[in-house]
């Protein structure tokens, strides 16, 4: 089992802790993740177990707290999920209330056996002895539990009957139905086909959790300035909404749990054979739409494809899309015409027909 790089998941103290609004990053790996590397369990309460191993020691990361996504709200939140990479030892023992009320029970019978011993009360101290014992043993059976919880609590994976998933991994459907599944998938790719520092070029292992239809990833292609240069337009929409968000730096990093970018891939370009990372965007404010011109950036000639691909993280902790199609063939105004129509209906400011 290769050694993970990153020590984002590597916690020493791991505490529960919300993650950003999106199918949740699990881990990082130098290579592409595969079932052999990792395993996906869920239970009857709404919690999924990620069982793994890093550098020769085991792993469980338990998650739970959230399932879909809501709409975009300026100044709402999205919906996340909780992680706890000690595998839930500390959601069932230190934070648990039963492991407390053991606590406190456990603590006043050695005060009463303090008080016993001062007043020189045998029969009091040879009574409370077998119920210290006790609970001292109650509290090991729970410390037990929780440090084995991803064995105890309950975890299988039913067979999965869901919809068909890009970047495929592992995923169960719960007893009530719903589905969790990991993807994974290279997030971080530098822009124009640059060379990937290792860092960069690190496989990131998502984990999602919904019920019912999956988002829609909409792309078409045409042309953009009379043919020069190929061009993408589209709509990201979840439960009939534009999926977008409302805050972002000028780079395009979002600023909410709400805002997406579309991660484009070129295929056999200037870049290079195979696939190369093009560019990434967020969709746009208020409609979830999206247009892109694959022309020169900088020193960077145009990255133009025999094919494209897309993808994006799902909204909340829906899994992540991908579209994939081929670039458009020569140019031709009367169809471009016709895509020209397909831009406006965006409804999209930003998205215009180009001059041609």
């Amino acid at each position: 089992m290769r050694r993970l790089l990153l020590a984002l998941v590597v916690l020493a103290a791991a505490i529960a802790t919300p993650v950003a609004g999106a199918s949740a990053i699990i881990d990082r790996s130098p290579a592409n993740w595969t079932p052999a590397d990792v395993h996906l369990s869920v239970n009857a309460k709404g919690e999924a177990m990620v069982s793994y191993t890093d550098g020769g020691q085991q792993r469980h990361v338990l998650v739970w707290g959230a399932v879909n996504a809501v709409a975009p709200s300026a100044g709402g939140s999205q919906v996340t999920f909780q992680l706890a990479y000690d595998g839930g030892y500390q959601k069932y023992y230190t934070q648990n209330p039963i492991v407390q009320a053991a606590l406190k029970n456990l603590r006043d019978l050695q005060d009463q056996m303090t008080k016993a011993t001062a007043a020189g009360n045998n029969p009091a101290r040879y009574a409370l002895k077998p119920k210290i014992a006790a609970a001292y043993a109650s509290l090991a059976k729970l410390r037990n539990d929780a440090t084995n919880y991803w064995q105890n609590g309950g975890f299988s994976c039913g067979p999965y009957n869901g919809p068909a998933l890009a970047w495929f991994v592992e995923a169960c459907k719960a007893p009530d139905g719903s589905y969790w599944a990991l993807q994974s998938w290279q997030r971080a790719l530098p822009d124009y086909g640059v060379a990937p520092t290792s860092t960069q070029a690190l496989w990131e292992l998502h984990l999602s959790h919904w019920t019912g239809a999956l988002p829609v990833l909409s792309i078409d292609t045409d042309w953009s300035y009379a043919g020069k240069w190929n061009h993408l337009f589209g709509t990201f929409v979840y439960d009939g909404t534009g999926v977008f968000g409302f805050k972002a730096t000028s780079l395009g990093v979002p600023l909410d749990t709400f805002g997406r970018n579309v991660y484009v891939d070129t295929y056999d370009s200037s870049y290079g054979t195979g696939w190369q990372r093009e560019n990434s965007f967020l969709t746009h404010t208020g409609t979830g739409s999206f247009c892109y011109s694959i022309n020169p950036h900088g020193s960077h000639p145009a990255g133009t494809g025999t094919m494209y691909r897309a993808t994006i993280q799902g909204p909340g902790v829906v899994p992540d899309i991908m579209w994939q199609g081929n670039a458009p063939a020569a140019y031709d105004k009367a169809t471009q015409t016709q895509m020209d129509q397909l831009i406006l209906a965006l409804h999209d400011p930003k998205c215009l027909p180009t001059d041609h």
